[in-house]
């Protein structure tokens, strides 16, 4: 029983390495048939995995724009007469500036806008309905054109 203590422990180290040097070999080709594999599917598949890389691009931009959808027609719906919702309205006017500025291909679309809404966030005394009015249908009319000019290059690309 002593020996078996003494002799077994090691013949069960070494037992166990040639298990472990395997298992980690076979690990190994397993990594490179995996890598091989993904090699193999980028090659093959490379129009596709493209393809849902434009669209996931594509649908983050969509959904940009949908946001500068909707704070404009939150800012339709609010009243320059009315003291809160004039600072509601500068509030959420910041807010589309800001994002518009975030976004380079925005940025250099809404170039001209961006002056006369920078105008109405800055004076906060003097606003009529009328300015704010004209303000927003000229974002909506760009934002239309921009959405246009993105389904246009879409459908363009899939031909």
């Amino acid at each position: 029983m002593n020996g078996e203590n003494g002799d077994l422990s090691g013949e069960n180290a070494d037992f166990f390495e040639v298990i472990l040097d395997s298992l980690s070999g076979l690990a190994d080709v397993f990594t490179i048939v995996a890598s091989g594999i993904a090699i193999y599917i980028f090659l093959t598949k490379r129009r596709a995995i493209t393809s849902v890389f434009r669209l996931l691009l594509k649908y983050g931009y969509q959904i940009t724009l949908s946001e500068l959808r909707s704070k404009l027609d939150r800012i339709a719906d609010l009243r320059v007469a009315d003291e809160t919702q004039k600072e509601q309205i500068i509030n959420i006017m910041s807010e589309v500036l800001g994002q518009i500025r975030g976004n380079p291909r925005l940025r250099s679309w809404f170039e001209e806008e961006l002056q006369s809404v920078e105008r109405f966030v800055s004076e906060k005394q003097s606003h009529s309905e009328p300015e704010k009015r004209t303000i927003v249908a000229q974002l909506r009319e760009k934002l239309r054109q921009l959405e246009m000019e993105s389904i246009d290059s879409s459908s363009g690309e899939e031909q």
